[in-house]
């Protein structure tokens, strides 16, 4: 019986489930973090040469 109350009791539990969410919300952030930096690679390393060069100057 005590069996039975323990994996009734874990398939209640809703704790795991929300850790799973916010990992899951996570990895989408940082997929999306990484394919702006791939889409505006180009664009930021103008724009940063360009802050360069005024500073050099």
């Amino acid at each position: 019986m005590q069996i039975i109350k323990s994996i009734q009791q874990f398939a209640r539990d809703e704790q795991g489930v929300t850790a799973i969410e916010y990992g899951l919300l996570a990895a989408v952030v940082a997929t999306a973090v990484v394919a702006a930096g791939v889409l505006l690679k180009d664009g930021l390393d103008a724009a940063f040469g360009k802050v360069k060069a005024a500073l050099s100057a």
